[in-house]
């Protein structure tokens, strides 16, 4: 098992393994002692024999490799490494089913080098040891194997994934034994796969530098104060991962995802690109870190897709983040034919939940993904940050031409006054957007009524790369409407905002309009506007006219 950890990374003084082969997850649920061990998985089925599975395997001659492997590798329980070693399991009354490796066929060398650390030894008992053991005793020809790391694995008459049986149903006091030609191979999760397969690890590093180890006050057994502060006998920690929690879970064995996964290339140009629209403030604490987080779910959120989640994967698919009320959008039609999002890969991996479907570049726009359009319904009036001599109303309407069926009456507040609103506009990126508001002809309440036109400014209010407010007043225009039409206007083409306030409560972004009319202008124009709606449409250097 040559090159099986490539590397440790530190974070926050937690230490996080990369493995050339799978990624190593210290292994929760083993058990610190041999007692809780048996009282767990005691009660399985087994033919009495005189001798236990380590008795069996230590006096095989062919078994010596695996078994110096047992002798040394300890059960970890809660990431914490006991004093147990899994030659001691075997010699107990827990009943397993074993497929042990002839010798030659893994590398001794390396696996002994690893568990002389801590990390090294989960990996080594999680990837190895456990890969090579069942929960209760299994004769050939059981179709499906979980084995103690939770990988399942098809079993026949004649082999385990294509692993040879030397010797089979060894019946022991506790289990039985498989003599196999070589060493189980150890399938990997997505997850493992994105850490495991150096194509991928642009892509895997990023996702596993969001691991982290939470302590659980709650289960955890507390033996009281010293000197004010809790001591624990036994302490509870589990790994959480906020970036997998959010996309879906794909280091569960008991998961299934079809993933869609740029190569290392690919992957960062596309990051390096998602990163540039995620800049917040310099000034925002953390603002970085912001940055990356979502940056990283902007493209992974279009990555994942559950199968149990579509209603038909031929049709279509849709990802983890999609969402009824924005259809248009995180939904990908007939994703197997030659143009689709998986029948156009270059490739793929099967892992043990799921697929990996792969290419060069990253097959979505940011227009189709995180960069999208955004829209602002006028009636929701609870967007109005202020106001000025103005009343308004928020109404309903259905009408193909009207926007989510509502819209918003200004009135001056007096006969000739220029009202002034202010509508927060959230969730904006860094980077160009054409503004726009819709305006609706007064027809809509009257066929017969006022065609008079509408006359406004309008201004960005936004922050700057620093944080700093700044303002644009739209290039100085005054804006006329169509009174006889719905009126799409565009106040600011191309207008670069500085910075992101995306999933930020503040109202760092908003747009001011302006009634502005003359006293000299009353009878050619009309102060009360049917507003309909304010939306943002993204503008990419690529795509810019």
């Amino acid at each position: 098992m040559n090159n099986f950890i490539s590397k440790y990374i530190k974070k926050s003084g937690l230490r996080f393994m990369l493995l050339a082969l799978p990624l190593g997850i210290a292994g929760a649920g083993s058990v610190a002692s041999c007692s809780d061990w048996d009282d767990h998985y005691d009660g399985a089925d087994s033919e009495t024999s005189n001798i236990s599975l380590w008795q069996q395997i230590s006096s095989n001659p062919e078994l010596s490799d695996f078994a110096e492997v047992l002798e040394q590798t300890k059960v970890f329980r809660q990431h914490k490494k006991s004093s147990m070693s899994y030659a001691e399991i075997l010699n107990g009354g827990q009943s397993l089913t074993v497929m042990a490796p002839v010798n030659g066929t893994f590398n001794k060398d390396s696996l002994l080098a690893l568990v002389q650390t801590a990390n090294g030894d989960s990996a080594v008992e999680k990837n190895f040891v456990k890969n090579h053991l069942c929960r209760s005793p299994r004769s050939t020809g059981t179709d499906t194997l979980r084995m103690l790391n939770s990988k399942r694995v098809a079993m026949t008459d004649n082999d385990i994934l294509g692993v040879s049986f030397k010797e089979k149903n060894i019946r022991c006091k506790n289990g039985v034994l498989h003599v196999m030609d070589k060493q189980i191979p150890y399938k990997y999760t997505v997850y493992e796969a994105l850490n495991a397969i150096p194509q991928f690890t642009e892509a895997g590093n990023i996702i596993a530098s969001y691991n982290e180890d939470v302590f659980d006050e709650n289960a955890s057994v507390s033996s009281g104060l010293v000197d004010g502060i809790p001591v624990y006998i036994d302490s509870v920690v589990y790994e959480r991962n906020k970036i997998i929690e959010a996309v879906g879970l794909i280091n569960s064995e008991d998961s299934t995802y079809y993933s869609i996964m740029p190569t290392n290339n690919g992957w960062k140009k596309a990051w390096d690109e998602a990163a540039s629209h995620f800049k917040f403030p310099s000034s925002m604490e953390k603002g970085d870190s912001l940055q990356k987080y979502w940056a990283t779910r902007s493209l992974l959120d279009d990555a994942f897709f559950s199968p149990s989640i579509q209603a038909s994967m031929k049709d279509s698919v849709i990802s983890q983040f999609y969402n009824k009320a924005d259809p248009e959008y995180h939904v990908y039609y007939k994703p197997f034919e030659s143009n689709g999002i998986f029948g156009a890969a270059k490739g793929m991996e099967t892992c043990s939940n799921g697929f990996i479907y792969y290419y060069d570049e990253w097959p979505f726009t940011p227009e189709q993904t995180y960069f999208i359009k955004k829209e602002y319904e006028a009636e929701h009036h609870w967007n109005i940050i202020s106001y000025n001599v103005c009343i308004y109303n928020a109404y309903s309407l259905n009408a193909d031409s009207i926007s989510k069926g509502g819209y918003l009456d200004i009135k001056p507040s007096k006969g000739t006054s220029n009202w002034k609103l202010t509508y927060k506009l959230s969730n904006t990126l860094s980077g160009k957007y054409d503004f726009n508001v819709i305006i609706l002809p007064k027809t809509i309440e009257d066929p017969d009524g006022n065609m008079r036109p509408c006359k406004f400014k309008a201004t960005i209010n936004y922050l700057d790369a620093e944080g700093k407010e700044q303002k644009y007043n739209c290039g100085g225009k005054v804006f006329i409407s169509d009174p006889e039409h719905v009126d799409t206007i565009c106040v600011a083409k191309a207008f670069e905002l500085p910075a992101c306030n995306y999933n930020q409560n503040n109202s760092s972004v908003s747009i001011t309009i302006e009634c502005s009319i003359s006293s000299k202008e009353n009878r050619n124009y009309n102060r009360e506007m049917f507003l309909d709606c304010i939306f943002l449409s993204p503008v990419r250097e690529s795509n810019e006219e």
